[in-house]
C-alpha cells in the first residue's frame, strides 16, 4: 500500500471530483435542506434533533462544515466542498479508527451506496479485521420492512459492510430502518463507520459514528453540529469506486501512525 500525503490527496479528491466543485447542484444542495427539515424520510436519516434548525441555519452549517457557498439565497449553478474540510474529516476518523484498533472493539460498517464509497467501507472493514477489531455482522439475512422499503428488503453483508438488498441486488438507500432494525435486536458496536440513515440511526442511538456524506445530505452534519455525529466525512459519495481507494490508504496510513497497529 502507497498512501497518499495530504497535499496528493487534496490533488486527488479535486481531480476525481469527491471535493472540490462536485456533481451535486447548488438546487439539490438547497431543496434538500427543506425536505431534511420537513422529516422527509429519506433524508432526516433517522436523527431527532435537539431543536428546530432553519433552513439558513443549517445552510450555515453546511458552508462551516462542507465548504458550500454560503449565501442561501443562490439556488442555481454548481457547489463545492473544501478539499481541506475532507482530509481534516479523515484525519478524525482516523483517531476514532485507532482507538477501535487499540480498544480490539466491535466495529460495524455500513453503506447504502453499493457502488461509489462501498470501495472504501471495503477497505476499511479489511483493515481493522487484520488490525485485530470484531468487524460485526448482526442481523444478516434478516428482513426488513417499511412503506417506501421495496418488498424482499433484506440486510446482507459483502466483506464486513452490511447493505440493503432485494435478494438479487444490493440497494441504493437513504432509509434509517436497516440499522434501527440491527440495533433493535440487541448488537451495540463500539464504533459505526456509515453514510445515510445506516449512519443516521447509530449516532441517534448514541453509537460513536463516522458518517461520509455528499453536499445534498444535510442530516448528518447538522448532528455533527448538535454532538450527535462524532465525525461528519464531506465527500461526493457516487464517483467511480476506484477513487475512494486513495482515501482509504490515507485513513489506513494515519490509523498506524497513531498508533492503532
Amino acid at each position: 500500500m502507497t498512501a497518499p500525503s495530504r497535499d496528493e490527496l487534496r490533488r486527488h479528491v479535486v481531480a476525481a471530483r469527491i471535493a472540490g466543485d462536485v456533481a451535486t447542484p447548488r438546487s439539490s444542495n438547497i431543496g434538500n435542506v427543506t425536505k431534511m427539515l420537513d422529516r422527509r424520510w429519506d433524508y432526516w436519516f433517522g436523527l431527532e434533533l435537539d431543536r428546530d434548525w432553519t433552513a439558513d441555519e443549517v445552510v450555515k452549517v453546511l458552508a462551516h462544515r462542507v465548504g458550500i457557498d454560503p449565501d442561501a439565497s443562490r439556488v442555481d449553478g454548481g457547489d463545492r466542498i473544501d478539499p481541506d474540510l475532507l482530509v481534516d474529516g479523515l484525519d478524525q476518523a482516523a483517531e476514532l479508527l485507532a482507538r477501535a484498533v487499540r480498544d480490539r472493539a466491535r466495529v460495524l460498517l455500513a453503506t447504502g451506496h453499493p457502488t461509489g464509497v462501498l470501495a472504501w467501507h471495503l477497505a476499511v472493514a479489511a483493515h481493522l479485521a487484520a488490525a485485530g477489531c470484531e468487524v460485526v455482522e448482526p442481523g444478516a439475512g434478516d428482513a426488513v420492512a417499511a412503506d417506501h422499503l421495496p418488498a424482499r428488503a433484506q440486510i446482507r453483508y459483502l466483506g464486513g459492510v452490511a447493505m440493503l438488498s432485494n435478494g438479487a441486488d444490493f440497494l441504493h438507500t437513504h432509509a434509517p430502518e436497516p440499522m434501527q432494525h440491527i440495533l433493535a435486536g440487541g448488537a451495540r458496536p463500539g464504533l459505526v463507520v456509515a453514510d445515510h440513515g445506516w449512519a443516521g440511526a447509530a449516532a441517534q442511538a448514541g453509537i460513536t459514528t463516522i458518517g461520509l456524506a455528499v453536499t445534498n445530505d444535510p442530516a448528518l452534519f447538522v448532528g455533527a453540529e448538535e454532538g450527535k455525529v462524532a465525525v461528519a466525512v464531506p465527500l461526493d459519495d457516487n464517483v467511480p469506486p476506484a477513487a475512494y481507494r486513495p482515501l482509504a490508504d490515507y485513513a489506513i496510513r494515519a490509523i498506524s501512525s497513531t498508533g492503532g497497529r
